[in-house]
């Protein structure tokens, strides 16, 4: 795997002509190897950015390049090469095995109905022991738990080899532990990453950069330490925000209350 610089301009989406943008206009740069923290309350269009970068729904206007070139003009086996994405979704067939699953990430660089080569069982069996997966490789899907299976989602999107890395809200559903592992696995890749949260405190602790949205627009963009200010984050989520320094570790920590 190789990280990218992503850039995004002018980026918008509307389900019909006719309709009212979801995502407004939205530009930004994300250097080489970036974590970008995507935060915002539910309805703010967080997906919906996300869908665009991964490919899912084509942009209304502007463009998304990666490296300088602009994925949605590629044919799909190309981008899949440059993009790859982790959902909240989890695999319904519970027949498949884990190693079954992963390999599906090497599919994009195959030929026709070609067998994986030796070098993509080479980095099958690498993504799989980077993900902790190894001694689950035989194990059937639907026999693991909620956190393991989003492991093996995570192997599977780095099989692609992928220069950029869009997660969407990968920490779903998950327990501490498992939010926190997954986490730290991300920060360990080699790899440009676009990550929707819902955990602030979280995104603080493990982004380079946050990018904050209300209601489909982009209101805030840079270091969690400069962004994350109380003003801005009670007003994108309608709460009373007090943000709290952990003097030990330098890490901001937000508290909340509704406003009443």
């Amino acid at each position: 795997m190789s990280h990218a610089r992503l850039e995004v301009k002018n980026l918008s989406w509307r389900p019909s002509k006719k309709a009212p943008n979801i995502l407004h206009p939205t530009s930004f740069t994300l250097d080489c190897g970036r974590i970008l923290g995507v935060v915002g309350a539910n309805g703010a269009g967080k997906s919906t950015l996300l869908r665009t970068l991964y490919r899912y729904q084509a942009p209304t206007t502007g463009t998304i390049e990666v490296d300088g070139q602009n994925i949605w003009t590629m044919a799909p086996r190309a981008a899949a090469r440059i993009v790859a994405a982790v959902l909240q979704e989890q695999p319904n067939d519970f027949a498949l095995t884990v190693r079954d699953i992963v390999t599906l990430g090497r599919l994009p660089h195959r030929l026709g109905f070609s067998s994986p080569g030796r070098s993509c069982a080479q980095i099958i069996e690498t993504v799989m022991e980077q993900a902790d997966l190894s001694a689950l490789a035989d194990r059937q899907i639907g026999t693991l738990s909620g956190g393991e299976r989003q492991r093996v989602m995570m192997a599977r999107a780095l099989a692609q080899a992928p220069r950029l890395l869009v997660l969407d809200e990968p920490t779903n559903h998950l327990d501490i532990q498992h939010q926190l592992e997954l986490l730290q696995l991300v920060k360990s890749m080699d790899v440009t990453v676009v990550v929707s949260l819902h955990d602030l405190n979280m995104a603080a602790s493990y982004c380079d950069d946050i990018l904050v949205m209300e209601d489909g627009h982009n209101i805030a963009f840079g270091p969690p330490k400069v962004v994350l200010t109380e003003t801005l984050v009670s007003s994108a989520f309608g709460v009373s925000a007090q943000l709290e320094q952990l003097s030990k570790s330098q890490i901001n920590h937000f508290s909340f209350q509704l406003n009443s």
